[in-house]
């Protein structure tokens, strides 16, 4: 059953959304070649304590980290390491999530180690871009097909593959929660959209084909072909004045991310 929020919910969310946001904001500039991804899950967690929340993943199924640090042809739940440093080129998705007075908000972006490849950059525009295109379709009325069929057409125009095995969800006083949202499928179908719905929509997307596999580890996906993958992620909430992005500022303007 799909919950729809009210407004006073949904400001909760914002303000749990704005510690994932604010956390993200800052792993991003600590990304720099030699940086162990430990570092950072252990930035995140101090982080959120200071903001009198709870890492929403730590523990989540027996996941042992408070971030998921995934790097190049890893899609996502990259466990963190002291072992694992990134290099100049890498390109690293980030998914954080917390828990703040009962609810949660969830996010995701991928951010380039240094300079990186021509290739990469675009694989990394193009998927924000389709999370921006899917963002554009949560409005009361419209379908979660919209929303499917907006990433899928603009990761498939620009040559990609789209990730099957792994939807985003609908989110609130638990991390997952319906519906899910494939990140692929026809528009018009689905459930209509109604205000008050919050979903965690969350675009991964493959250089090569969409295939994945998961490794010894239980956790950490990667890609069958070895090409690189993206990951781009909000938690939004459908209003009668369009999209709200719970996990960022209200006064932020521009990119996604």
């Amino acid at each position: 059953m799909v919950i729809c929020k009210s407004a006073a919910e949904l400001e909760k969310m914002h303000r749990a959304g704005l510690i994932v946001w604010g956390a993200l904001q800052e792993m991003r500039t600590m990304v720099k070649p030699g940086i162990s991804t430990q570092k950072l899950d252990e930035f995140a967690e101090e982080y959120t304590r200071e903001h009198k929340a709870k890492p929403a993943f730590k523990g989540y199924r027996g996941y042992p980290g408070s971030v998921c640090t995934s790097i190049n042809e890893e899609v996502v739940h990259g466990i963190p390491s002291p072992k694992r440093h990134v290099k100049e080129g890498d390109i690293l998705s980030l998914d954080f999530g917390v828990e703040l007075n009962g609810y949660f908000a969830d996010a995701a972006l991928t951010v380039p180690v240094g300079k990186i490849a021509p290739a990469r950059e675009k694989l990394l525009r193009v998927t924000r871009e389709s999370l921006e295109r899917a963002i554009e379709q949560a409005r009361p009325g419209n379908r979660l097909g919209d929303i499917s069929s907006a990433v899928q057409k603009w990761v498939e125009e620009n040559g990609y593959s789209v990730v099957r095995e792994f939807v985003g969800h609908g989110i609130g006083t638990r991390m997952h929660e319906e519906p899910q949202i494939p990140n692929y499928g026809p528009a018009g179908q689905g459930p209509r959209l109604q205000e008050g719905m919050v979903l965690a929509v969350e675009p991964m997307v493959n250089q090569g084909g969409p295939g994945v596999r998961v490794l010894s580890d239980d956790w950490t996906a990667v890609t069958e072909d070895g090409s690189d993958s993206a990951h781009f992620e909000h938690t939004i909430a459908v209003t009668a004045k369009g999209p709200w992005v719970l996990t960022r500022p209200k006064e932020a303007t521009g990119p996604v991310w």
